[in-house]
């Protein structure tokens, strides 16, 4: 049988995440320093971890309702509140889900007719571009550029808006490049949410992760957007909680029933032990991720001042845990040629730019939540790399 003629049209046209095809490289070998993997070096807080064994020792280890535990649904409304300035109900407008990337999955089923088109800004997280394809939506890629920090212009956003347009997906700070928005411009967005009668859907995952006194603006928090906008957030950057795949969407009422109805058939229910983790974790709130956000602060200025003293034009993101690094103009290498090259010639492993789109292809990133000692490594190997082929 040609197994191959019975696969889905729709998916024959995505490509395999270009992280996941990076990392196969570097698989098995215990030699390599890896700047690639987003996700925090600290396992879970130790209170949210004994949330969980404490629940699994009650026996707790049944399905809960299909929008969630209602008890982490109201603590995640007291959060939004607290961080969003932005109030939701939580019997009838949050829904609690298998990680952020099915709340951003459902939500795009929800909404999406044949034809409809998706704006979003590039480079971006690896998903944002398949998941639209999968709902049968056009994604409308917006590149964003170096000189500006990576910051999503609302001239770029007016241009790229067509009768088709449908939502408009944020990420500030984005993965990954750590940009932030400035209030101005996401005002301004906003202002064409509400002219074009726009739906927005904001991944505000890296929202608590802000550096030099930043204070976390929200597209949801203008005039006119809470009615059009599915806030999108969850555990597992700031509360250090990647494999417990915990995340949820705050929308109004119709919104959440949609996804909902695509939740119900498919996951059901997120597990109800990392349910109970979450509500730990939002009682911890800031005691439990400031410490490790005061630390990424630390790591960023180290890295992003030797790049730059290496010669790579890397500007100092606002948020997150990346930097992303232009190296094509210092060494002449794509950023694939440099991540393969640095692979093999000093065992440090970061991601190609092009993964996340087009516009970062003379870039890299590299995660900085890794061990201090190890980072001071990988820098000195950098530089020797960067030396060798610098032009």
């Amino acid at each position: 049988m040609d197994i191959d003629s019975k696969l889905s049209d729709q998916l024959r046209g995505i490509p395999r995440s270009g992280i996941r095809d990076f990392f196969e490289l570097v698989i098995g070998r215990t030699d390599v320093i890896s700047l690639g993997v987003g996700e925090p070096d600290k396992p879970t807080p130790w209170p949210i971890r004994e949330a969980a064994i404490r629940s699994l020792e009650k026996g707790q280890t049944s399905y809960t309702s299909n929008l969630g535990l209602e008890s982490l649904r109201i603590g995640i409304s007291k959060y939004v509140e607290e961080h969003f300035r932005t109030h939701y109900d939580p019997k009838k407008e949050i829904i609690v889900t298998v990680g952020v990337s099915e709340a951003l999955d459902i939500a795009f089923r929800a909404v999406l007719n044949p034809g409809d088109e998706v704006v979003f800004h590039q480079p971006c997280y690896v998903s944002y571009g398949p998941s639209i394809t999968m709902a049968y939506g056009v994604p409308v890629p917006i590149n964003t550029r170096l000189e500006d920090e990576f910051a999503l212009l609302a001239s770029d956003v007016e241009k790229a808006i067509t009768p088709k347009t449908k939502v408009l997906v944020l990420n500030f700070p984005t993965n990954p490049t750590g940009a932030i928005e400035p209030v101005e411009e996401l005002e301004k967005i906003a202002a064409l949410c509400v002219k074009h009668d726009l739906l927005c859907f904001t991944d505000e995952i890296y929202s608590e992760l802000l550096f030099d006194n930043r204070k976390h603006k929200s597209i949801v928090e203008f005039p006119g957007m809470r009615e059009r906008t599915v806030l999108l957030h969850g555990f597992s950057k700031a509360f250090a909680m990647t494999g417990w795949r915990l995340g949820y969407a705050c929308a109004p009422q119709p919104l959440i029933e949609a996804m909902m109805k695509i939740h119900q058939y498919t996951m059901l229910c997120a597990p109800i032990m990392s349910q109970i983790a979450a509500v730990e974790a939002l009682k911890q709130g800031a005691e439990a991720y400031e410490p490790m956000r005061q630390s990424y602060e630390e790591r960023r200025n180290f890295v992003v001042k030797r790049l730059n003293e290496m010669g790579l034009n890397c500007f100092n993101p606002g948020g997150a845990f990346y930097v992303f690094p232009e190296v094509t103009t210092a060494t002449g290498l794509s950023g694939k040629d440099f991540a393969l090259g640095l692979l093999q010639d000093q065992s440090v492993a970061v991601v190609p730019g092009g993964a996340f789109g087009p516009s970062g292809e003379t870039c890299v990133r590299c995660c900085y939540a890794t061990a201090p000692e190890l980072l001071v490594q990988a820098m000195d190997s950098m530089e020797v790399f960067v030396k060798k082929h610098q032009k």
